[in-house]
């Protein structure tokens, strides 16, 4: 049987892998690593099809050292503990450590984890994870500080269009077949920057189409997956765009649309602890100070699914989806962070106003420190107007409230603290 054209054109060799140029690149921290023959554990962390597996693979290859693999999807804690006693008996003084692999690392109960985290902490493996969730929320903080972490991104264009074009000319199938690229924008983006789901793509459109020339169109791609739309996605690799759709419909106040793509994540068997930290998220980064009851709605669905888990949970992933969708909206505190952080960049570190300074010892109380501080408590309504920030940007403004009842009812008051500050 023919493997896949995503198979078959796997990389073996750093030479042949294509993009994350800025960890494999000539130069590249981890193509130093990989070249010297020694690495250190190191976690992947990336979306589907950018080649996590790939470059552990590559590395099993490149390394004389024994190389395990677990998939976090079908093992367990006995499998875990095998391997590890395995590693030991394959460990050698001269050697270094044998390598475990762990696809999915983030599928890894913390069971699993902790009874990882000793061989790791003793050097008996050196592990390689691969995970396309953020791993401070799915990995445990022992092993996730004994691990360096590397992002990958997505394929950039030039990328894909060298894997296109290499795909055709060098795969032992379709280099038989004659192909001509008249148009890459569909299949470029349908692929969003995914590898396997481009080879998926062009796999698909060839293998359909019986004339001795293939020609390549944006219309012949869209139409053949129209007619296939799981063809290119079998495993669920939709996770990114369907996530996207999904917090822009909450957005956008559009609960109908909130609803559905959460009725697509539900049936496409998607992590609901994903699709709950997604809406804590947008909790706060979308509707934030117009609604604050959001935020506690929504890590009580959190709460609740961890409680009551599955198929139960969807309705409470319902309940809090349609709330945050009918909610008043605001970014203000997410703006407000990130100019205060672009501030911090431009200016430094500006010293902290005197009057402000702790002063836990008796030479700090004779240079000033803490002084001059009114405490706001000792005074009517609990507020006194004094200098919260540097003096060099004392008169700067950085939260801007939004138009919304409940900001609107925040920035009355703030005007009656402040006045002329908050007339501006």
């Amino acid at each position: 049987m023919t493997k896949p054209l995503a198979e078959r054109l796997r990389p073996n060799t750093l030479d042949e892998y294509i993009g994350q140029k800025h960890l494999v690149g000539p130069g590249a921290i981890l193509r130093k690593m990989i070249d010297s023959g020694r690495i250190s554990s190191f976690i992947l962390w990336g979306p589907p099809g950018v080649g996590k597996t790939t470059l552990a693979n590559i590395i099993a290859n490149k390394l004389e050292t024994p190389f395990y693999t677990l998939s976090a999807v079908t093992s367990g804690v006995k499998d875990v503990r095998e391997v590890i006693e395995k590693a030991k008996s394959n460990r050698f003084f001269s050697q270094a450590s044998p390598i475990l692999f762990i696809d999915e690392i983030h599928r890894f109960s913390k069971s699993q984890q902790d009874s990882l985290l000793g061989a790791v902490e003793k050097g008996v493996v050196t592990l390689i994870g691969a995970t396309t969730e953020n791993p401070s929320f799915e990995v445990i903080r022992p092993l996730l500080s004994r691990s360096q972490l590397y992002v990958l991104k997505s394929l950039e264009k030039e990328d894909l269009l060298e894997l296109l074009n290499r795909a055709i000319k060098t795969d032992v199938v379709l280099k038989e077949r004659s192909i001509e690229l008249k148009e890459t924008n569909a299949i470029l983006r349908f692929s969003g920057g995914d590898a396997r789901k481009l080879l998926n793509i062009l796999e698909l459109v060839v293998e359909s189409d019986s004339a001795d020339t293939v020609v390549i169109t944006d219309d012949i791609v869209t139409e053949r997956l129209q007619q296939n739309p799981l063809a290119y996605d079998k495993d669920g690799e939709m996770h990114y765009d369907i996530i996207s759709a999904f917090i822009k419909s909450i957005r956008g106040s559009d609960p109908d649309g909130a609803i559905y793509w959460l009725a697509r994540m539900v049936e496409g068997g998607e992590d609901p602890a994903f699709i709950a930290r997604r809406l804590v998220i947008s909790a706060s980064e979308d509707i934030g100070l117009a609604n604050p009851n959001a935020l506690l709605l929504a890590n009580a669905c959190f709460d609740t699914l961890m409680k009551i888990g599955w198929p139960e949970g969807r309705i409470t992933l319902a309940q809090t989806t349609i709330y945050l969708a009918t909610s008043p909206k605001s970014n203000s505190a997410y703006m407000a962070v990130d100019a205060a952080i672009e501030l911090v960049r431009q200016t430094g570190n500006l010293p902290v106003p005197l009057h402000l300074r702790n002063a836990p010892t008796k030479l700090m109380k004779q240079l000033g420190y803490g002084q001059e501080y009114k405490y706001a408590h000792s005074y009517e309504g609990n507020f006194v107007n004094q200098q919260y920030l540097p003096d060099e940007l004392k008169n700067n403004r950085i939260w801007m409230p939004q138009g919304n009842p409940a900001e609107d009812k925040l920035t009355e008051r703030m005007k009656m603290l402040w006045g002329e500050k908050y007339n501006k």
